[in-house]
């Protein structure tokens, strides 16, 4: 097939939306309201869809991957937010490393997993 993907946006849903919108803002993705029930955000150019919609099992087994290009010098910055004290449920893991390269997780306000991490450069 010849045509070329532009993006992948994912939707994830938010137990509270008003607080899962503010925790995104506070991690630096711009916000973009669609309508009363969904935003998109984004940072440098990957985004992400998030609904005003809360189902647990869905949610629970929501997870998703960051890639950055040093996840030592991101950590710092998003440790520095000091995010769990500001959200409850919030919870931020330590790095670790993996024989594909390194990274560390962070839970959401509405528990969804997000993976963020550097490969190895090859």
């Amino acid at each position: 097939m010849s045509l070329q993907p532009r993006s992948m946006r994912p939707f994830i849903g938010a137990k509270d939306f008003a607080v899962s919108r503010s925790f995104y803002r506070t991690l630096g993705f711009t916000e973009t309201v669609l309508s009363p029930a969904m935003c998109y955000f984004v940072r440098q150019g990957v985004g992400f869809y998030l609904q005003d919609f809360y189902v647990p099992d869905w949610i629970d087994n929501t997870m998703l991957f960051l890639e950055v290009e040093d996840v030592e010098q991101y950590w710092q910055a998003l440790t520095a937010l000091d995010l769990p004290g500001q959200y409850e449920g919030v919870r931020v893991l330590p790095i670790r490393q993996e024989a594909w390269g390194k990274e560390g997780f962070v839970n959401d306000p509405s528990g969804i997993l997000w993976h963020i991490g550097e490969f190895n450069k090859q």
